[in-house]
């Protein structure tokens, strides 16, 4: 699955070329967790251009919050009742960790339920930016994390800047870097080294700040605490209140010390101090580029996309909406070599993008819900992607480390766990606890525009279901070993349908058919091109 092509010299002129299904289908799993035939109609429908703004646009809020799904909760919290804001108890660490869980069960209903927006996958693209893990931090309330999902999301297509600050501020945060700890007396450079290192400035070509802006960081952020209910507090005792003098990469940059509450306004001053920076809009055009374009940045990648992305980034303000409508629009996402060159999907990318192409039905009750979000959760969990445990301070290596970066997805156990979960789903189906999630063959064909037609149903499938074309030689195969019984003639095909159309509760008829289509999907989905985005 390695590729290594040369880097497209189209840049961020605007696409003009066709928009047809394959670049509709690009666009929308790129964007989206998936793409169901409904919604590639619908964007079809749309030019490129208001295509995009219509994924921009924000999402509504959640609707629901995490429940109890648990059981016996020592705080007094029912079963399927939720456990936001009833307390911060964390002393019962395993209670914690429930709570952990019904957070991470319900992130994936969040995800199911994304519709038509990047707003979520946004919100999962900060997620891997701040990388916080939960698992070996469970002396942090569950309901902290939640929090941070809400400020992820508030911000999640708005003002970068704004958001650095909330999280910085954000008590979650400062418990798991140490910020509520960083006093004048007793510093600690933690959250001042992340900041530059994997938040804002990064170690890119152009990255040359030292260890002493590190030291000098973590001054400024002296102060920054919470009170004992876990709300974020300024401590101006604790403040160190002399100047605080960066190197030459900041151009000797001076944050006037303050004492008092003015103190606080310290961490304004640094932050448009690592704003102004270029490196600072290049480090997150990147992150950008490998999370929604391709792994490999090269000389042209840099020179044609990621410049002048980055000054798209700084004279918006550094408005997320903005610089990723310009990325979206651009020659350069739609060349051939970026939509040709197929990168492999993310586990949740993976899992949750099959349920929502085959329009998995999911329970309507809330235990037969958190069943079947806890299995997705440890599916993805399993194939090493789990969300509230990354396990890696720079996010989730695929995304960040060479040169495997997205080839970090697949090994000899991630391979065949993922082909496991993709037969058990088209076969007997996926079972927690009593409930089942199982692909209705049937349906999804049903939801092509010409199912009767063999030759139709196995092109309008392969569109929405692989990136990479198959070859016309195996498609015919495909169509005569399985939908035709070893034959060559369509009609068999043909007939099958129109009988099962015409007695739906003929269980002969039916099972003629559903047969043949789930050895269809099985065999698509056996393939390693249906792991390519």
């Amino acid at each position: 699955m390695k590729h290594e092509l040369p880097g497209s010299p189209a840049g961020l002129d605007p696409y003009t070329g066709d928009w047809d299904t394959p670049h509709v289908v690009h666009l929308l799993k790129r964007t989206l967790f998936g793409a169901t035939v409904q919604d590639v109609n619908h964007f079809k429908g749309l030019s490129m251009s208001a295509a995009v703004d219509e994924l921009l646009q924000p999402a509504a809020p959640p609707a629901t919050k995490p429940l109890n799904h648990y059981g016996a909760d020592p705080t007094g919290v029912a079963q399927w009742s939720t456990w936001i804001g009833t307390g911060l108890t964390y002393e019962d660490q395993a209670m914690n960790l429930n709570r952990v869980r019904s957070m991470q069960a319900w992130w994936i209903g969040q995800l199911l339920g994304s519709g038509r927006s990047i707003h979520e996958k946004m919100t999962l693209f900060w997620h891997n930016h701040f990388a916080p893990n939960a698992l070996p931090n469970l002396g942090i309330p569950a309901e902290l994390w939640y929090n941070q999902y809400l400020t992820l999301r508030k911000y999640a297509l708005g003002n970068f800047p704004q958001l650095m600050k909330a999280i910085t501020l954000d008590p979650a945060m400062l418990l798991m870097l140490n910020g509520s700890t960083n006093t004048k007396t007793s510093p600690n450079e933690n959250f001042g080294r992340e900041l530059q290192e994997l938040y804002t400035i990064g170690k890119g070509p152009g990255s040359f700040y030292v260890q002493g802006d590190v030291a000098t960081a973590a001054r400024v952020l002296t102060g920054h605490t919470l009170d004992l209910n876990y709300n974020y507090l300024f401590q101006p005792g604790d403040h160190d209140d002399t100047n605080k003098a960066f190197s030459v990469f900041y151009n000797n940059t001076i944050v006037t010390g303050y004492s008092g509450a003015a103190g606080a306004g310290e961490l304004d001053t640094m932050l448009a101090m690592l704003f102004t920076t270029q490196e600072s809009a290049r480090f997150l055009c990147r992150k950008l580029y490998n999370f929604f374009v391709y792994y490999k940045i090269d000389d042209t990648v840099e020179a044609n996309v990621i410049s002048p992305l980055a000054d798209v980034l700084r004279q918006s303000g550094y408005n997320m909406t903005a610089t990723l409508s310009v990325l979206f629009k651009s020659q350069h996402f739609y060349d051939l070599v970026n939509s040709g060159a197929c990168i492999i999907k993310s586990p949740l990318d993976m899992l949750v993008g099959l349920c929502r192409e085959f329009q998995v039905a999911m329970p309507s009750d809330a235990k037969g819900q958190y069943d079947a979000w806890t299995m997705l959760a440890d599916n993805a969990s399993d194939l090493q992607q789990e969300i509230l445990a990354i396990p890696l301070v720079a996010g989730w290596g695929a995304y960040h480390q060479a040169p495997q970066y997205h080839e970090l997805w697949i090994n000899s156990v991630t391979y065949s766990q993922r082909n496991f979960i993709t037969d058990l789903l088209i076969g007997t189906g996926n079972m927690k606890n009593g409930t089942t999630l199982r692909i209705d063959a049937v349906a999804f064909a049903n939801s092509l525009p010409a199912p009767q037609d063999p030759n139709r149903l196995v092109s309008d499938a392969l569109d929405i279901l692989l990136r990479p074309p198959l070859s016309d030689s195996s498609i015919t195969l495909l169509k005569q070993s399985i939908l035709l019984g070893g034959g060559t003639t369509d009609m068999y095909w043909t007939n099958a349908w129109l009988n099962y159309l015409a007695a739906p509760s003929d269980m002969a008829a039916y099972a003629t058919i559903e047969s043949r289509l789930r050895s269809l999907l099985k065999y698509l989905m056996d393939l390693p091109e249906y792991h390519l985005s």
